[in-house]
């Protein structure tokens, strides 16, 4: 048997058993990542601003290379703009961490907004299934991570940035676990 249906017409494979593992293995890292940088907040809001900055000079970089790849001489004064405007970033970021926190921190208060949206969408679509309210609930934690920020900017900044993306990875782990628990359980009365 290749493949097969469970109830509420889930496709599983013989190698689910193995993704299961793998998605729990990744759960239990996510659930540590949020504990460690719940307490350390500085230590990972700036290595957030470090990796931000890392971003930035690598699309900057990559910008001046397309550079050489465009023709037209409009393209490659947008393109070579468009480098020195991240590689500015990244290098404001590298020598400055601590102050690129608060732009950061805003940043980070828009991408919990757009999480928290996708994945209370994600939870309508799969909401005949067992398990999925946990999408819901990690939705809800984001637009609540999202207010505080907002509320508490820029006074906070060397704080909340790394504290709320701890506490974000944390809710996020633990919706994985009991999503990856729950499709377990219908996995294991599939072939009960």
């Amino acid at each position: 048997m290749s493949a097969f249906s469970t109830p509420g017409s889930i496709p599983l494979s013989p190698r689910s058993p193995h993704a299961f593992g793998w998605s729990l293995t990744i759960a239990i890292l996510i659930i540590l990542a949020g504990f460690f940088s719940i307490l350390l907040p500085l230590v990972s809001g700036i290595a957030i601003a470090l990796m931000v900055g890392w971003f930035f000079v690598l699309v900057g970089t990559l910008h001046f290379l397309f550079a050489w790849k465009t023709h037209t001489t409009g393209g490659i004064l947008w393109e070579v703009l468009l480098g020195i405007l991240y590689l500015l970033g990244g290098l404001y970021l590298f020598f400055h961490p601590i102050a690129g926190l608060a732009s950061l921190t805003l940043f980070i208060g828009a991408y919990f907004l757009i999480k928290g949206i996708v994945q209370i969408i994600h939870f309508f679509q799969l909401q005949p299934r067992h398990g999925s309210w946990w999408l819901l609930f990690d939705g809800l934690i984001d637009l609540i991570l999202t207010l505080l920020i907002w509320w508490s900017w820029p006074q906070s900044s060397a704080w909340v940035a790394g504290t709320l993306f701890g506490i974000s990875l944390l809710f996020s782990g633990f919706s994985r676990l009991m999503l990856t628990l729950s499709a377990r359980r219908i996995l294991t009365a599939a072939t009960a």
